[in-house]
């Protein structure tokens, strides 16, 4: 990105993006309902502190694959998405409460969720953008909740890739603006298990919110 995004920018890229994903969400779901992501699974749950069940926000939850999941163990499991197909599907497959959000016009409850799981999400949000999105993020856990978030890496670049918007950080930079949006590292990791370096495309991270002035249901 060489120039700041202005309001009819940031419109026209998450309309792009969003109606890319209406037009395509039943090959979507197709390709992506038997993916493993069962560490991305492990991680969130691991570093949620408290007893169990607990309240879950799927940022970005498209099909409602990972709503179902979690609500399988128990757990009160919310969705998200701004593709219209998506939130329909999601909320018909699961039965639970799916909101429809567009990324950068969110309009979340303080302190309700003891979890986001953000898998394959974030980097839809411009870099400009995204200390208010993650911001938002933050006043939606509870104190010392847990954010997930699994991205496909890159060198710091963002721009439209075919009909979607993406940015994609180097771990370093990722870490700069989490940690700026008042969250501290619990772990990072990088996917498919198992394969080298230059193999796994994905950067997952575990961050846990700062103790601030947002009150806390524990």
């Amino acid at each position: 990105m060489t120039h700041r995004l202005d309001a009819h920018d940031l419109k026209t890229l998450s309309e792009r993006t969003i109606a890319h994903y209406d037009a395509s969400a039943d090959a979507f779901w197709e390709g992506t309902r038997h993916h493993d992501v069962s560490q991305n699974y492990a991680a969130l749950l691991g570093a949620i502190e408290g007893p169990p069940p607990f309240s879950i926000l799927d940022f970005g939850c498209g099909p409602g694959r990972d709503v179902a999941y979690f609500r399988s163990l128990g757990h009160e499991a919310v969705g998200l998405d701004g593709s219209t197909r998506f939130v329909a599907m999601a909320s018909a497959a699961t039965g639970c409460e799916v909101l429809h959000q567009q990324f950068l016009e969110l309009s979340l409850p303080p302190a309700r969720f003891d979890g986001v799981f953000a898998n394959a999400s974030l980097f839809h949000v411009p870099t400009q953008e995204l200390g208010r999105v993650l911001g938002a993020l933050r006043t939606t856990l509870v104190t010392r909740g847990v954010l997930f978030c699994s991205n496909p890496r890159g060198q710091d670049t963002e721009g439209f890739s075919g009909a979607r918007y993406g940015a994609f950080h180097t771990y370093e930079t990722w870490r700069e603006h989490v940690t700026a949006a008042g969250f501290d590292e619990i772990a990072h990791y990088y996917r498919p298990e198992g394969l080298k370096r230059e193999e796994q495309p994905w950067l997952a991270t575990v961050w846990r919110r700062n103790a601030g002035d947002a009150s806390s249901k524990r």
